[in-house]
């Protein structure tokens, strides 16, 4: 492979990885635990970030019609949902239990995928989803302590991943680019989580943090905010720069690469069978990615 593909790549990693530990650091080492506030405050600086990116010519945003923004509100809504539930899971679940339990947002696509459209799977991608569907129903049953709410949350947002990637497949390409989708997913979220914010009492809740004026804190929520912006940008380069499996690819070593750096950063004990289930997850994962490759040859 090539220096062009592999520095996107490696980019890509350094924002995952940078992106997923700042968030981990806000939400449970601080314990700040007011998604509407926390995601409020990431979506405004990635539209405004986004927006100026646009304007200086540094990143291709066009004009986009008022019918084709319409047609993608229910992905920006599934956005959203994604965006808020993650928050959630991540601040109660450790890094790699969050992952394993993501991974399923593969299964759930698939699932969604050939009941809409009707498609075939081959026997190698069902026995690798339903290992990365078993590992993660048998890491959950036996790590009750990390609580219920934390694998509600889990279920939630891979609910949700899993049916935006079905959605974005299924829309028209030719009507919003990447980064044009990724715009009004912020400006949807933004309205929303300002609507929630009151009602939830999240606001209140973060008026009252008692570390709303630790350099910690703040420094936390800004890198947080600007490693997620930088981490949609180098994920749109790379999805136009390589084909989707490559890009499968980098996002598997990016999890992994994240999950195993999370054990030594953040304080987690694992048993032997849980991880077992965290391996076998990603053997599933990565059969999956071997599965499509074999199906598009």
């Amino acid at each position: 492979m090539s220096l062009s593909r592999v520095i996107p790549g490696l980019l890509f990693c350094i924002f995952f990885v940078g992106s997923c530990f700042t968030n981990k650091y806000v939400l449970s080492v601080l314990n700040f635990t007011f998604p509407t506030v926390f995601q409020g405050w990431q979506t405004c600086t990635g539209a405004l970030l986004l927006w100026v990116t646009g304007k200086l010519g540094w990143v291709e945003i066009n004009s986009f019609s008022r019918s084709a923004a319409v047609s993608w509100l229910p992905a920006s809504v599934l956005f959203l949902g994604n965006i808020y539930s993650g928050s959630k899971a991540l601040s109660i679940l450790p890094v790699p239990v969050f992952f394993v339990l993501q991974n399923v947002s593969e299964v759930v696509f698939s699932l969604l995928v050939r009941f809409t459209q009707k498609e075939r799977s081959s026997w190698m991608k069902t026995f690798s989803e339903n290992l990365v569907l078993m590992s993660a129903v048998t890491l959950a049953l036996h790590n009750l302590q990390f609580g219920v709410n934390g694998y509600v949350w889990a279920v939630i947002h891979l609910c949700c991943v899993g049916s935006y990637k079905v959605f974005q497949r299924n829309s028209k390409p030719s009507h919003l680019s990447d980064l044009e989708q990724q715009l009004i997913n912020y400006i949807v979220s933004i309205l929303l989580l300002a609507t929630a914010a009151h009602p939830t009492g999240d606001l209140f809740g973060a008026l009252e943090f008692p570390f709303r004026t630790s350099y910690k804190f703040h420094s936390g929520c800004f890198a947080s905010a600007i490693l997620s912006f930088f981490l949609v940008l180098s994920s749109v380069k790379l999805k136009n720069g390589l084909s989707s499996l490559h890009c499968a690819v980098w996002l598997f070593l990016a999890k992994i690469l994240a999950s195993g750096l999370s054990i030594f950063i953040f304080s987690a004990d694992f048993g032997p069978l849980t991880l077992c289930c965290i391996l076998v997850n990603h053997v599933g994962e990565a059969l999956v990615i071997h599965a499509n490759r074999v199906l598009e040859s």
